[in-house]
């Protein structure tokens, strides 16, 4: 089975719904969708991400193939933005297509999961009170994505 495949990177915010309508009439049984949005709290006022233009998209294409060869999905989406966004901004889309509900829905966590650990963002934080700070790895993150090398 051989996936339509669309991957961005881009400072513009994206319409959710527009791209989960691409996928629907690609004959599938499910579409399945993860949306993230910047958090809010504890006094932030703004998230910058910075990435190296053409690696980036290049390790976020290799995430979408690796998605496609291990699901039998008709369709994959993956979205994320860079740049100064603030807390509630959509930051991230991943949605696949399939003709089965599981596997829509497993490529979907395996999209996010890899995303976050592997796609080459740089991430400041900024706060009210004039303090910034960069976002490092989580512990979490890196537990999420392992499930997958260990189900190969």
């Amino acid at each position: 089975m051989s996936a339509t495949l669309s991957v961005g990177v881009q400072a513009a915010d994206f319409d959710v719904g527009a791209e989960l309508a691409k996928l629907e009439p690609l004959g599938g049984g499910g579409v399945a969708s993860f949306t993230g949005v910047v958090r809010g709290g504890n006094g932030l006022t703004a998230l910058e991400l910075e990435h190296h233009p053409g690696i980036t998209e290049t390790m976020i294409r290799r995430i979408a193939e690796q998605a496609a060869g291990r699901w039998p999905l008709l369709g994959v989406t993956a979205i994320h933005r860079h740049g100064r966004l603030a807390p509630g901004d959509r930051i991230v889309l991943v949605a696949a297509a399939s003709p089965h509900r599981s596997a829509a829905l497993e490529a979907t966590a395996f999209l996010i999961d890899w995303l976050k650990t592997r796609a080459p963002f740089w991430k400041k934080e900024y706060f009210a009170d004039g303090t910034s700070r960069w976002v490092e790895a989580r512990a979490a993150d890196d537990e999420a994505a392992k499930r997958w090398i260990e189900q190969g």
